[in-house]
């Protein structure tokens, strides 16, 4: 009797004592799964890449007011915890709270000019931001991570996209993303410079509508065998005074554009190249995106090349480079050349003890404003540029977009539920109820 009294003493202080233990393990303990749809509370696997190459501390000052916002409420715990994640990731992250309506000194100073604006440092560079999105921060912290800014070069006296234009075949709307990313374009006018500018991190060429002089040619050639880099998106058309550049890279542009037969299963145009397997290169790290080439032209490289290529994206398996009447394409045998096709290659080689990069692609259409948006196009280009510009550990595609995940229901399937739910699930419990009442009665 005694036995069983102290064991129903005990079993509950057991209980609790189990309950206390492993409530303070709790505590110690930061594990977290995120199971929201598409991961929606993490960062995406390119920010914690992007994070990891980054050593050292991000300071992170935030100028919030204390009180609460009329529009936002409290900035501060939403600040909080937008950068949680991060925080995470890069413990060595640290967030500062300045009120800028008390210290009215510093937030001028700092030139804040919005409640919730943030100040990213890292080393001795530093940079606003006021804008609370994952893309956002990952393009402030990529332009931080650069060791100087960037200066992309790009002709435009001949009639080329234009990396600032507005038109639907300029590329202003790419060339705004890579201003985002630290990234200073400017014009060049190769008939009044004598050369191509020695501080040129990379050159952008497009299709002139005009030819190139011969002077202008000489130019560019004389910036390649200087080491230059380049980035060269070739379109449908003759190459009008480009094709010594051809030569000096070792590359053959196939006359006739790209039928990719798989494109009409995505309910686009069969001169539509799709691709989605890409090869082994820096380029592609961690890159799963599908990509879209309208009116793309095929390249070959030469037998005997001072360059190490590769080729990077190989369209049309079941395709073909169609060089009769687009508008009725037909693979004809002795005439056309069957897929795959290659439609950008990266070339590299060593011009004394500099790394020589270069990307020919043969489409610039996949970076105009029309055609931008469009499967993983961007991101693409983004990294294509990284990666001639040197900036390897940058690559990295756009965070996840947050999919849509709302319930549309009619007034009819609306109400319905409703009638379940106020219904029909207190119906089923009565009944239920009832029943066992019944039972037990009898």
């Amino acid at each position: 009797m005694l036995l069983r009294r102290l064991f129903a003493w005990a079993l509950p202080l057991l209980i609790v004592l189990l309950a206390v233990l492993l409530g303070y393990w709790a505590t110690q303990q930061h594990w977290q799964r995120d199971l929201s749809l598409n991961k929606r509370n993490s960062l995406s696997p390119q920010s914690a890449a992007l994070l990891h190459s980054m050593p050292g501390p991000i300071e992170i000052t935030a100028y919030a007011t204390a009180a609460q916002d009329a529009k936002l409420g409290d900035l501060r715990l939403l600040i909080s915890e937008f950068l949680r994640p991060w925080q995470q990731a890069k413990p060595d992250i640290r967030l500062n709270f300045i009120d800028p309506a008390k210290d009215v000194a510093k937030a001028r100073a700092a030139g804040v000019q919005v409640n919730g604006e943030l100040v990213v440092r890292y080393g001795a560079r530093s940079q606003s931001l006021r804008q609370l999105s994952e893309e956002a921060l990952a393009n402030t912290l990529q332009r931080l991570a650069r060791s100087g800014e960037r200066v992309v070069l790009y002709l435009d006296t001949h009639g080329e996209p234009d990396l600032a234009g507005r038109a639907n075949f300029d590329l202003g709307e790419f060339g705004q993303n890579l201003a985002a990313r630290g990234f200073r374009l400017e014009p060049l006018d190769l008939g009044l410079a004598p050369a191509v500018p020695a501080n040129a991190d990379l050159l952008v060429l497009t299709r002139p509508r005009v030819p190139l002089l011969p002077g202008e040619v000489a130019r560019l050639l004389d910036y390649v065998e200087r080491g230059g880099n380049l980035v060269w998106l070739v379109d449908p058309g003759p190459l009008n005074g480009l094709e010594p550049l051809a030569e000096r890279l070792s590359l053959q542009v196939l006359p006739g554009t790209i039928i990719d037969p798989a494109a009409t299963g995505l309910r686009a145009p069969e001169t539509w190249a799709i691709s989605g397997g890409y090869g082994r290169h820096p380029i592609f790290n961690d890159f799963r995106l599908l990509t879209a080439f309208p009116d793309a032209r095929a390249l070959e490289a030469r037998e005997q090349s001072r360059w190490q290529m590769s080729p990077l994206i190989s369209v049309a398996a079941n395709g073909w480079l169609e060089t009769g009447d687009t508008a009725k394409p037909e693979f004809a045998a002795g005439r056309d050349i069957a897929g795959p096709l290659t439609v950008a290659m990266a070339l590299e080689r060593r011009v004394g003890e500099h790394a020589q990069r270069a990307v020919v692609v043969g489409n610039s259409s996949f970076l105009a404003n029309m055609y931008l948006g469009n499967a993983g196009n961007l991101d693409l280009g983004i990294n294509i540029f990284n990666w001639v510009a040197g900036d390897d550990k940058l690559i990295t595609v756009q965070p996840k977009v947050t999919r849509d995940a709302q319930l549309l229901l009619s007034p009819a399937q609306a109400g319905v539920m409703a009638s379940a739910l106020l219904f029909g699930v207190p119906g089923i419990l009565l009944l239920a109820g009832g029943i066992i009442w019944w039972r037990r009665r009898a």
